[in-house]
Order: structure tokens, then sequence, then C-alpha cells
């Protein structure tokens, strides 16, 4: 039980919460879409793969920072560096969990398997880009904004071309309001690590572009998150549920911006609040997203 804590903790696992609610929300939508019944089977493999694609990808991540981790204050204390998991045993579970994501792939359906290495490429590729470009954030964007789209995918096995079809539409933007939202709060994140990443060489938006710059872009970035919800809420003929959620997720947003300044007492809360504040985004406008489907 202690070993699974220790892994659990190596991958964040309560992180989950930032991509899942959407990809509950995708899958929920495909099966309305698509007259399917409810698959409990499909659901779980779906939410397996999720798991174990999340669980290579952070287990990588950590494996591949954990020389930088260990000299930076802020994660000196992580699972690697402090040595309560070995460089050898963090990779093993990566192996491990890579195995199980292809495997789980391809018992959903073709095109799952198909797209698995890609998605393994975007996912594990992420750990390095903080080396050569300061849109390592987008990147860490694009790899958790799949998960809407994976989830239509794992329902529907559509292939290629199905997914340019109507019923594909609001997956698809569901997963550019991930990518957009996550890009933005990962920028503010990084705020608190700027003289370091500066000082090690690493980049990123606050280095490139300085903590008003950075701070500006993520603001954007959550300017065209908001407009992905109101036109998804369009598009579905969204009743007062789900635009209940449009306005939580809004609020939130605006609630992370005024709390995570880039300024000393503002850097000092994204610690405290980073984790609760977004969890709660995602989990609230899910919720509401699924209900206004069941009620509609």
């Amino acid at each position: 039980m202690n070993t699974i804590r220790k892994f659990a903790s190596l991958v964040k696992f309560s992180h989950t919460i930032f991509a899942m609610p959407f990809a509950l929300a995708a899958y929920l939508y495909a099966l309305t879409e698509s007259a399917l019944p409810f698959d409990g089977i499909v659901l779980l493999k779906m939410v397996l793969c999720m798991v174990f694609a999340r669980n290579a990808a952070m287990g990588f991540n950590r494996w591949a920072d954990r020389n930088i981790d260990a000299k930076n204050l802020r994660t000196a204390g992580r699972e690697i560096p402090t040595g309560k998991i070995s460089p050898q045993a963090a990779l093993g579970f990566v192996a491990v969990n890579v195995v199980l994501f292809i495997v789980s792939a391809g018992l959903l359906n073709r095109l799952a398997l198909m797209l698995s290495p890609v998605a393994l490429f975007i996912l594990l590729s992420y750990s390095y880009t903080k080396r050569f470009t300061a849109w390592c954030h987008l990147v860490l964007g694009v790899s958790l904004g799949m998960a809407p789209a994976g989830a239509y995918i794992a329902v529907t096995g559509a292939c290629p071309e199905a997914l340019l079809n109507m019923a594909a539409v609001v997956p698809m933007l569901l997963s550019g309001l991930v990518i957009t939202w996550v890009t933005g709060f990962d920028i503010l994140y990084a705020l608190q690590d700027t003289a370091f990443d500066r000082e090690q060489g690493l980049h990123s938006a606050p280095v490139r572009w300085g903590l008003a710059g950075a701070n500006a872009i993520s603001i954007t970035l959550h300017i065209f998150s908001v407009l992905f919800v109101a036109l998804i809420g369009i598009l579905i003929w969204g009743n007062w549920i789900y635009w209940l959620g449009a306005g939580i997720f809004a609020l939130l947003l605006i609630t992370e911006h005024i709390l995570h300044t880039p300024t000393p007492s503002g850097l000092m809360r994204i610690r405290l609040s980073f984790g609760l504040i977004n969890g709660f985004s995602s989990l609230a406008y899910a919720a509401c997203f699924i209900l206004s489907i069941f009620l509609s």
C-alpha cells in the first residue's frame, strides 16, 4: 500500500481531475448523438486508457526532470530526487503503463489502437520541450486536450473522415477548450519558477516574455476558453444548467487571474489554490454539461 501511495504521489494522481471530467462529458455526448446504449465496459476501458496514458506521461516527466527537480527548492522533495522511488523503478512504471495503455486502446477499437502511438509521442515528448521552446505549455495543453476527442473515438470507433462530421464538432471544441484552458493555467503555474528556469537555461513563457507578458498570454488563452464554452453551449442548445456551469467556469477563471497575479503575493498563492480552483472548474463545468444533456 505504501508503494502504491508513492507512485500515486509521483504522478500526482489527483490531477487526473483536470481532464477526466471533460472526457466523460464527451463520452456521454457521443452516446446521445450516436443513439448508442450505455456500455459500462467501454466506459471502463476508456477510463483505463486515460489513467494509463497519464501515468506514463507523468512518470516519464518525473524521470526526465529528476536532475532539474533536485536543484529546484520547490520540487526537490519529489519522490525521485529524495530517493523514495529510484529512477529505474520510475522508468519501469512508465513502461508498464505504456503497454497497458496500448492494450486498453486496442480493446476499445481499431482506430484507438492506431492512434495510440501518436498520443504517446505527444504525451512523452512534452517532458523535453522546456529544453528548447517557450511553448512547452501548449504541448501540455494538447496532451490533456486529446482526452475529449479520444473519448469520442472510444465510443464511436469513427474512421478519420467521420471525425469531420457535425457530431464530432462538439468533442473537438471540448478539446480546444481543454487545450487553451490548460495552456493558460500552466503558464500561470510557471510564473513561480521564472528565476530558476532562467538560471538553468530552461524555456517557458515567463522566461521568454516576462511575468507581465506571460500573464497577458494566459489571459488571452482563457478568453478563448470562454469562447469555446459559449460556442459549445450554442451548438448543443444548452439549457440553463449548461449556462450555469459555463458561468461558474468563467467566474473561476477570473478568480484565478485575480489571485495569481505576477506579484510576490500572487506567486505565493499559486501553490495553495492552483489545484483547487482548476479542479473545481473542470468538475463544475462537466457536471453541468452532463446534466444538461440528460435533462434536455
